[in-house]
Order: C-alpha cells, then sequence, then structure tokens
C-alpha cells in the first residue's frame, strides 16, 4: 500500500512538470515505452529491486536500454528516481502515471473480453454506445479469452457487465443446485 502511494506521487509530480513544460504527450509515450519494457522483461524488474546490484549498474543499464529512445524530462526523472532509491517502484511509477495522464484527459479505460478477435464493425458499435452513455474518449483494449465461449465481458473502471455464455452456464448450474422442487432422500 505504502509503494502505491509513493507510486502516485512520484507519477503526479511528473505530469504537472510534463504540462508545465508542454511535453505531456511525449512524457506519456516514453512512459509507456519504460511500462511496456518492465512488463515484458520480469529480469528488469526483478534487477531494479535487488539491493545486491549497485546504483551506478542500475543507471547504466537503464541509460543503455532507453537512453536515445526517450526525451530529456523521462531520462531526467528515471536519473531522479535512481537518486531517490526508488528505482523498484520504476514499473509502478509507469502505471501510476498512465492512469494519471488518463484521468487528466478524461479517457476512460474499457476492456472487452470476447471468445473470438472483434471486428471493426463490433468496435465502433460499442465506442458509439460508450458515448452515448456519457464516456468522451474512450481507450478500448481487447482481450480474447476462449474460456467464456461467446458473449462478452465489459469492464468500464470497476464495473464489469458478464454476459458471457461461461457465465450464463454457471448461473443455470447454480439454479439447478438450489432447486427447491426436487428433494433428495
Amino acid at each position: 500500500m505504502r509503494d502505491i502511494k509513493i507510486a502516485s506521487r512520484y507519477a503526479k509530480a511528473l505530469l504537472k512538470i510534463a504540462v508545465d513544460e508542454k511535453v505531456l504527450e511525449e512524457v506519456y509515450n516514453d512512459m509507456q515505452l519504460v511500462n511496456d519494457v518492465c512488463s515484458e522483461n520480469h529480469d528488469l524488474t526483478l534487477l531494479l529491486k535487488s539491493p545486491i546490484v549497485k546504483r551506478d549498474k542500475k543507471s547504466a543499464i537503464l541509460s543503455e536500454i532507453f537512453g536515445e529512445k526517450i526525451s530529456k524530462i523521462s531520462n531526467t526523472f528515471i536519473s531522479i528516481i535512481l537518486t531517490k532509491k526508488r528505482e523498484g517502484l520504476l514499473a509502478d511509477i509507469t502505471n501510476a502515471f498512465i492512469d494519471s495522464y488518463k484521468i487528466y484527459k478524461n479517457i476512460t479505460t474499457v476492456s472487452v473480453t470476447t471468445a473470438m478477435p472483434l471486428t471493426e464493425n463490433h468496435k465502433s458499435k460499442i465506442t458509439v454506445l460508450l458515448k452515448s452513455q456519457g464516456h468522451e474518449n474512450i481507450d478500448l483494449k481487447e482481450i480474447v479469452n476462449a474460456d467464456i465461449i461467446g458473449g462478452l465481458i465489459l469492464r468500464i473502471g470497476d464495473k464489469q457487465i458478464d454476459e458471457s455464455i461461461k457465465r450464463k452456464l454457471k448461473n443455470l448450474e447454480m439454479e439447478f443446485d438450489n432447486n427447491l422442487y426436487i428433494k433428495e432422500y
């Protein structure tokens, strides 16, 4: 819990600096890149959290990975994180920054889980429906999971609508288990 608060504070500070310097989109792209690299490379995350690896070595590794690929502000921010001994929270900070950016830009993240990939027509219908519900900017994330058999699971923030065949079958099974008309002797 404490780490989440710390990550959130660093993310909000970076957001404020990026807005003040008018480089918000550039910093957002940088933080997405850092977040993607950290989430794809578990070894990098473990290395950053390791107390055995010296800070200058971590700095050299991060500089090698991101050096020319991210902006000067983002590089400076990462060096501040290293100086403050918070490099183990880099992935959490980038996640918190992305969340703060979406709140600042009023972007709603919507994840749609289906058994098969959505067509562009389905995506546009979902987007139009959500815009009619008052969500202006939508970040639609598609997840394909064959285990749900059919239908879809729609998640908006902390709300979820589960209209999958798997859920309906489980509900039907529970209804049969609770059948009051059949007495077992």
